[in-house]
């Protein structure tokens, strides 16, 4: 019989964080043939993908951090630094990760996460269309989820 005693913790732990996802992982290939697929493949894996921009004086003048994953771009984080923004460089990051991702990884699509106050009008300029919102998350701000076909 199993027990129904548990004890919860709350604290950090990267090691059972990182059983955690194995555990979840091994659960989701089992219950998915797609997943079953990658299993094993390098497009099982998350794959860091940075871009960087430094300007004249060595200074981080923008950067895009993602990742990709089974055919997907994930793009996390694009920023650019105010004295920088308005003169394409969020176009070219963009554009570079997308460039290594595709072509370099097999990439067919990308995906993000962007809030309101910050850059749906550009990511949707960029060819991104929404397929998710999230009103007041966090409360007051809305979230929404753009995608992208790379060719």
């Amino acid at each position: 019989m199993v027990s129904r005693m548990f004890r919860l913790e709350t604290e950090v732990d990267r090691a059972r964080r990182d059983l955690l996802r194995a555990r979840l992982r091994d659960t989701n290939t089992a219950a998915s043939p797609v997943l079953s697929a990658l299993r094993g493949t390098p497009g099982e894996r998350e794959v860091p993908l940075h871009v960087w921009a430094m300007d004249a004086s060595d200074d981080l003048a923008g950067g895009l951090v993602g990742h990709t994953w089974a055919t997907w771009l994930h793009i996390t984080y694009l920023w650019v630094a105010a004295p920088h923004r308005g003169a394409g460089l969020g176009t070219r990051l963009l554009a570079e990760a997308e460039r290594v991702a595709a072509a370099g990884r097999g990439c067919r699509s990308a995906r993000l996460e962007t809030w309101d106050f910050q850059a749906p009008g550009f990511y949707r300029r960029q060819g991104y269309e929404v397929v998710g919102v999230v009103p007041d998350y966090p409360p007051g701000i809305t979230e929404f989820t753009l995608v992208k076909r790379l060719s």
